[in-house]
């Protein structure tokens, strides 16, 4: 058996500024880097040591990983890790989205239809998990619809519900046989003693 933590990166400059972000990317905010230590803080309080560790190749999710594993483990970036791609709405703000559920409504604008981003993502984490050895601890860290499109690949396998939303730096714990992923465990941080300033100490000019 194969143990695979997979996570959502901490906030970003884009998250504040309700911007449309998948394959655009933007730096972590200070409470991101918070969040994200907190995140650390949760894997050593609970002796969680990686076998392997990757990220997307965005530079939020790699930034991320490193600061939860205090750059401690080699990584690799893997390109079929990244966001659903939103086409032409990247990075434009939020207002934009198309009604939910978006299904194959990216496409329009150049974009990846759902169960095309699904199949990327879940079959890049599958491939990378076969290459491991039996016994061993994983770590991805990649994005919030990513985790959610992973989560609902096998959810017919898990009796755990899915929490509301997939906050910054959530963790979905999944054991894998070889054949199925089955989600043991999602948690999800209390960030509520972080500084509150640090949620300002990033400025968003609107133009």
């Amino acid at each position: 058996m194969k143990t695979l933590y997979l996570m959502r990166h901490g906030q970003t400059m884009f998250n504040v500024a309700h911007k449309i972000q998948g394959w655009c990317d933007a730096p972590l905010t200070d409470l991101g880097r918070a969040q994200a230590e907190v995140a650390g803080q949760w894997f050593r309080d609970h002796d969680v040591h990686f076998d392997y560790a990757y990220s997307s190749t965005s530079e939020r999710a790699a930034d991320t990983l490193e600061i939860v594993t205090g750059e401690q483990i080699p990584y690799e970036r893997i390109r079929g890790l990244k966001e659903w791609f939103f086409g032409k709405l990247e990075g434009h703000d939020e207002s934009l989205n198309p009604s939910f559920p978006y299904g194959d409504q990216f496409k329009q604008y150049g974009g990846e239809g759902e169960k095309e981003f699904q199949e990327r993502f879940v079959n890049t984490v599958t491939g990378l998990m076969q290459m491991s050895e039996d016994n061993t601890t994983t770590l991805i860290v990649a994005h919030g619809a990513a985790c959610g499109q992973f989560f609902n690949k096998w959810q017919e396998y898990t009796l755990i519900p899915r929490k509301t939303g997939i906050g910054n730096c959530a963790i979905f714990k999944y054991s894998y046989d070889g054949v199925i992923f089955m989600c043991e465990d999602v948690i999800i941080h209390d960030f509520s003693d972080l500084d509150p300033e640090l949620a300002k100490s990033v400025y968003i000019t609107r133009k």
